[in-house]
């Protein structure tokens, strides 16, 4: 177990380092298609927290699977709301009265 654990936190700072590498890259023109492509992958990430935590095989593996499903229903969430914050300032503005 302690080295199924350590192969883990191990896969995970290396996706985190890259991931971050590859986020910085990204011109500012994409973001809103990169927001929608966050999106699915967290909603992917949802379903596979969901079955985890569901498991009950151990009192950590549910803790750990609730924090990854409320973890990405924010970033769902976060990323619906700032796409429809950039997307309002495209639309044109009524005239002051």
């Amino acid at each position: 177990m302690q080295t199924d654990f350590i192969s883990a936190l191990y896969v995970f700072m290396l996706s985190s380092i890259i991931g971050l590498g590859v986020i910085r890259r990204v011109s500012r023109l994409l973001h809103t298609p990169l927001m929608s492509l966050t999106n699915a992958i967290s909603a992917i990430a949802v379903v596979g927290a969901i079955l985890i935590a569901g498991e009950q095989k151990s009192t950590v593996s549910s803790i750990l699977g609730a924090i990854a499903v409320f973890a990405s229903m924010t970033n769902i969430i976060s990323g619906f709301l700032i796409t429809d914050r950039m997307l309002k300032m495209f639309k044109p503005r009524e005239a002051g009265k």
